[in-house]
């Protein structure tokens, strides 16, 4: 691997190029985490807005209507629904593991599978999730562990 970085002052944005036989796991992986340095969620706690960084999130959990934003240290709440922060998200990392669950999948500690098709996922939290049998292919898939 080759990288360069140019110091330009004139530059009025920040551009990062990759160039590549193809484009392989490794490489859509790094492009993601690129992709969440720059990316921010609103949520709100104590009355107070917050910008987060996705990077901070490690999951986001639907209950009774509402949306929460669990992060290692903090909860937030959300004003989106979970189908709205899983299609902001769906390019940051972040995939639906059930009806209730989006998680990042960069701070997936283990998975383990369960009976009837579902998959034990161990956060880096220390909190365990469900992948329901209808999500649970897609997540290996996306994991390339299928």
């Amino acid at each position: 691997m080759k990288i360069e970085v140019l110091v330009d002052e004139a530059a009025e944005d920040l551009t990062i190029s990759v160039t590549c036989k193809q484009l392989t796991p490794g490489i859509e992986k790094m492009l993601a985490t690129l992709r969440m340095m720059d990316h921010q969620l609103t949520a709100k706690k104590d009355a107070e807005i917050y910008l987060l960084d996705t990077a901070r999130v490690i999951y986001i959990e639907s209950m009774e209507r509402k949306c929460f934003i669990y992060t290692a240290d903090e909860i937030y709440e959300s004003d989106f629904r979970l189908y709205e922060l899983e299609q902001q998200l769906e390019g940051y990392g972040f995939v639906r593991v059930s009806k209730s669950f989006l998680i990042h999948l960069q701070h997936i500690r283990s998975l383990k599978a369960e009976i009837d098709r579902k998959v034990r996922i161990t956060m880096s939290n220390g909190e365990q999730i469900i992948a329901s049998r209808q999500y649970a292919d897609a997540l290996k898939k996306r994991l390339g562990v299928l």
